[in-house]
C-alpha cells in the first residue's frame, strides 16, 4: 500500500501544481495583470510548488532532513539528470544572460544555504539548524533577485513580453471566474493533499529499507517532485527548443534554494541530521559544473558529450547514495 500511496501522492501533487499553475494564469489575465509579471511569478513559482509543498509538509512534521533532501536532491537532479537527458537528445546554446547571471546567482544561492544550514561549522554550536531568521534572509534576497530580474528584463520590454506570451499562456482562458477559482481551490486541496500521502509513504518505505530521511528524500522525493521540469525539458528538446530546458532548470534551482527553504524555515525552523556536507558539496559542484560546460568542448554550448557526463554522475553519485 505503501507504493501505492507514493505515486498516488505524486500524481495529486504533479496533477494538482498542473491545474493551479493553469487556473492562476487565466485569473491573472482575467484581473488585467501583465503577462511579463505571470510569467515571471505565477509560471515561476508553480512549477516548484511540489518541491514547496513537499518541503513545507515536512518542516512541520519536524522531518527537516527531507524537507533539506528534497531540495538539494532536486537541485542535483535538476542539473544531473535533467540537463543530461536534454544535451544527449539534442545539444544547445548557453546564452549571454544565463551565462552572466542566472548561473553565477545559483552557485551564489548554493553557497549561501550551505554556510547557513551548517552552524556546526562555526565553534560552540553543536546543532545545524535552518530558523527563521535565515529563512527570512533567503526571502529577502529572493525579493532583491526577481526586482533585479524585472528590472533587466524592462530594458527590453519587447524580448520581455514575447518570452512572457510565451510562458502565460493557460488552456483555462476564458472560462467562467468562478469555475477558474473552483479549479484553484481543488488543486491546492490535491497539492496538500497529495504533499502529505507523498511524504508518509516515503517516510514508511525509508524505515522498510533501512535507509535515511536524508537519502529517500535525495533520491526518490527529489526525483519524483522533480517530474514536471524533466518532462518539460524532454518535450523542448523534442520541439528543438532544448534551450528551454536551460532557463527551467536554473530558474527553478534558484527558487527552490530561496523561495522554498526560505518560505519553509520562516513557518517552522528545523534540524537537519543526516544531510551531510557530501551532499551540499554535490549540490554546489552541479551549479558549477554547469558554468564550467561555458568553457569546455564547443564554447557557450552545451555538448552531447557533456549531456552523457552529467548522467554518469548522477548514476554514480545516486549509488553512493544507496551504498550510505
Amino acid at each position: 500500500m505503501d507504493y501505492l500511496f507514493l505515486f498516488l501522492g505524486l500524481a495529486l501533487l504533479l496533477v494538482g501544481a498542473n491545474y493551479l499553475v493553469e487556473a492562476s494564469v487565466a485569473i491573472a489575465q482575467r484581473a488585467k495583470i501583465s503577462n511579463f509579471i505571470i510569467g515571471l511569478t505565477i509560471v515561476g513559482i508553480g512549477t516548484s510548488a511540489p518541491e514547496l509543498f513537499v518541503s513545507i509538509s515536512s518542516a512541520l512534521t519536524g522531518n527537516g532532513d527531507i524537507a533539506m533532501g528534497n531540495v538539494l536532491g532536486s537541485n542535483i537532479a535538476n542539473v544531473f539528470l535533467i540537463l543530461g537527458v536534454t544535451a544527449t537528445i539534442l545539444p544547445f546554446a548557453i546564452d549571454k544572460t544565463q551565462q552572466r547571471r542566472d548561473i553565477p546567482v545559483a552557485i551564489g544561492a548554493t553557497i549561501l544555504v550551505m554556510l547557513l544550514a551548517n552552524d556546526s561549522w562555526i565553534p560552540g554550536l553543536g546543532e545545524n539548524t535552518l530558523t527563521r531568521l535565515d529563512g527570512a534572509f533567503l526571502l529577502l534576497v529572493f525579493i532583491v533577485y526577481m526586482a533585479f530580474v524585472i528590472l533587466r528584463k524592462g530594458k527590453n520590454p519587447e524580448q520581455a513580453l514575447a518570452e512572457a506570451d510565451e510562458e502565460a499562456s493557460s488552456i483555462l482562458t476564458g472560462k467562467n471566474v468562478m469555475l477558474l477559482w473552483a479549479i484553484a481551490a481543488v488543486s491546492l486541496g490535491a497539492l496538500l493533499w497529495g504533499g502529505n500521502m507523498f511524504l508518509d509513504a516515503a517516510k514508511t518505505l525509508a524505515k522498510t529499507w533501512g535507509m535515511s530521511d536524508a537519502v529517500i528524500s535525495i533520491t526518490i522525493v527529489a526525483v519524483g517532485t522533480s517530474l514536471p521540469e524533466l518532462i518539460t525539458a524532454i518535450i523542448a528538446a523534442c520541439k528543438k527548443n532544448p534551450q528551454l530546458a536551460l532557463g527551467n532548470v536554473i530558474g527553478s534551482n534558484v527558487f527552490n534554494l530561496l523561495m522554498i527553504l526560505g518560505v519553509s524555515s520562516t513557518i517552522h525552523p528545523y534540524t537537519l541530521t543526516t544531510i551531510n556536507v557530501v551532499d551540499y558539496l554535490m549540490a554546489l559542484v552541479a551549479a558549477i559544473c554547469v558554468f564550467i560546460t561555458i568553457y569546455t568542448f564547443k564554447k557557450q554550448k552545451f555538448d552531447r558529450i557533456e549531456g552523457i557526463i552529467f548522467i554518469a554522475i548522477y548514476i554514480g553519485y545516486t549509488v553512493y547514495l544507496l551504498m550510505r
